[in-house]
């Protein structure tokens, strides 16, 4: 199905650059005009005598774009006073306050989902739309699009954490069609929405197929070696299971250099400067993101404290919380850079191949088994001692890296079809972004549209999934110089 969309007839400057015009009939409002605002003080504790209630937290907020009943809410307790005055109701829409990053301020969700005892947590504020003059889930898509949430990210203050004063907040200006529109808006962007994720969702799919041949392939390679006829023995670990005889069985920290043993680093980096020393989170160590571009800096001053955690060519950085088991080398460009207490540094010792040490560190069994002793609730970490501590199966040098030759070569297509799905994503999450700022400002005019049933229903008619081209046309479609867009 392909909706063609078209400019509206008539615009006038909204006096805002971040706006630029808008339709001539729109309005713009400060948020303290269109909707009553609520900041919560309600914590996590429970204190004998209050009332027993659930309570929609940060994670919750920024975990999900709408706030339902499928929500696992914490269990906290409030006075009778503050439960009456910060019950979410459907309608409502609920925004992070403060952070630890300032692009993580004015993440909005949409309330779906009202109950008696559910109740909005600290550090979130609520927006309660004024009746017949904001839409609720028109203001959720306003404050999604760039304009409106820019204004959000630029007006937070802190240094280590960022926050949003109740002025602020309320000051931050939204385009406001008439309601009828904001409806037509709501409704469009939500039909876009299902036809994207389930596309996302298909390729994501195929992602985790071709990991799981991936991974195959690496681990029977750094288990087993390349000879289908030699003789085996226990290795003494579940993970490993009957290893080469000839094979070394030993702990990761016997293998990696003495003298810069497997560690993590910063602690407190503090905000990102521009000029500075780059460090490693944990989010970079995915294959791709290892790159200055994607890294934050850290002063020379709090670098210094951490030297020995300094990284060189070849080094592997290792996710140790939130996405644990990310691992890759470190390339020339990064010499000199540090991790933080997200990442471990682990540099290879004589004998052993880096990119060999890299596979086995990137094996699925390996993750698997330090994952069962990851600790944590909202972001997971493990044990830097557990880290150092696991198994291996070692290889002679010269066979390390026969095992790396043929894993670079009985990957390398299913790696690129990785890529093209990744990037598929990438480009769906684009058009996304662009489409809800387009829609919200009114570049695109979308009433009279018609839709298919996808929303009236709940149905979910059958759309096959890009298979390389479909997402890069849709951004191309809104780039033809004619101000047409297809979704």
């Amino acid at each position: 199905m392909s909706l063609r969309l078209t400019p509206y007839p008539a615009y006038k400057d909204s006096g805002l650059p971040w706006f630029g015009k808008v339709p001539a009939h729109w309005d713009v409002r400060r948020q303290r005009n269109v909707a009553d605002m609520l900041v919560s003080n309600v914590d996590k504790h429970t204190v004998e005598g209050e009332l027993p209630v659930r309570l929609c937290n940060y994670v919750d907020v920024y975990k999900n774009d709408r706030i339902t009943e499928r929500v696992a809410f914490m269990r906290a307790s409030a006075s009778p006073a503050d439960v009456e005055r910060f019950r979410l109701t459907p309608g409502d829409v609920v925004i992070t306050k403060d952070s630890e990053s300032w692009n993580d301020i004015g993440v909005p969700a949409l309330v779906e989902y009202s109950a008696p005892d559910l109740v909005c947590g600290y550090h979130l504020a609520i927006l309660r739309p004024r009746r017949n003059v904001i839409h609720g889930p028109y203001l959720f898509r306003a404050i999604l699009s760039q304009g409106v949430a820019s204004q959000y990210h630029v007006s937070a203050n802190g240094v280590t954490r960022y926050g949003l004063s109740q002025d602020a907040m309320k000051s931050v200006i939204v385009p406001l069609p008439p309601l009828d529109e904001q409806c037509a808006i709501a409704r469009y962007l939500n039909h876009a929405d299902r036809r994207m994720n389930r596309l996302v969702r298909a390729k994501r799919r195929l992602i985790e197929l071709l990991n799981e041949q991936k991974q195959a392939i690496i681990h029977r390679a750094v288990t087993r070696g390349l000879d289908p006829n030699v003789r085996l023995k226990p290795s003494g670990t579940d993970w490993l299971g009957d290893v080469p005889e000839h094979w070394s069985v030993t702990q990761l920290y016997r293998v990696t250099d003495p003298r810069r043993p497997v560690m993590y680093g910063i602690v407190l980096p503090g905000p990102s400067v521009d000029e500075g020393v780059y460090i490693v989170k944990g989010g970079n160590c995915e294959s791709g993101r290892l790159r200055p571009e994607y890294l934050s800096r850290t002063t020379f001053d709090i670098e210094a404290r951490y030297a020995r955690s300094r990284l060189r060519a070849n080094d592997i950085v290792y996710a140790i919380r939130g996405s644990i088991g990310a691992a890759e080398l470190v390339p020339p460009e990064l010499v000199g850079a540090n991790v933080t207490q997200d990442a471990a540094r682990i540099a290879p010792g004589e004998g052993i191949c880096p990119r060999w040490l890299l596979y086995c560190v990137r094996s699925r069994a390996f993750f698997l088994k330090l994952d069962s002793g990851a600790v944590g609730a909202t972001i997971r970490g493990i044990n830097i001692r557990d880290l150092k501590r696991a198994d291996l199966a070692v290889p002679p040098i010269g066979e390390q890296e026969r095992i790396v030759a043929h894993i670079d070569a009985e990957t390398l297509s299913i790696t690129d079809a990785i890529d093209r799905a990744r990037r598929e994503v990438d480009l769906l999450r684009e058009y996304r972004t662009r489409l809800i700022a387009d829609v919200v400002t009114g570049k695109l005019d979308v009433r009279g549209v018609a839709l298919s049933p996808l929303d009236d229903d709940g149905a979910t008619d059958e759309i096959d999934a890009p298979d390389g081209g479909d997402a890069e046309e849709m951004l191309e479609a809104e780039e033809d110089g004619d101000g047409e867009a297809e979704a």
